[in-house]
């Protein structure tokens, strides 16, 4: 299976820890993202994203500064063991966050829709929350 990698840049408003945090604390996640949000805040933990679609475990955490996840997508055409590695890195920038957002071990046809499921799942909905809250 042929694999690319997504890099994506956006800045946030909030402080890189507020930003962390939503990606972190299960009910400012699924305030977000409108949808049930399992997640563990400890090496090795689980977590469970939209209704199971996405499943996976956290490899590295450090508060306000890096996440580090494999994320696995229950969907046609992505192996059924297959996990995608997910790194986001919070930088301050001003009053905002700049998150540089990296995942690796895509397969190569779902790279069209998982970087553009990024912004419209994630990115977007993040910067409405943190402009509401």
């Amino acid at each position: 299976m042929e694999t690319k990698s997504i890099s994506q840049t956006v800045k946030l408003s909030g402080t890189p820890e507020e930003v962390y945090q939503l990606l972190m604390d299960p009910e400012k996640y699924s305030s977000f993202t409108g949808s049930e949000v399992i997640i563990s805040d400890k090496i090795k933990g689980e977590f469970n994203l939209f209704d199971g679609y996405i499943t996976g475990y956290n490899i590295e955490l450090i508060v306000g500064k890096k996440i580090v996840q494999a994320w696995h997508f229950e969907e046609d055409g992505w192996p059924k063991e297959h996990y995608s590695i997910c790194t986001f890195i919070f930088e301050p920038d001003g009053n905002k966050t700049k998150l540089n957002f990296l995942q690796t071990d895509v397969p190569e046809h779902k790279i069209q829709a998982l970087s553009k499921g990024w912004y419209e799942y994630y990115w977007e909905p993040m910067e409405e929350y943190l402009l509401q809250h």
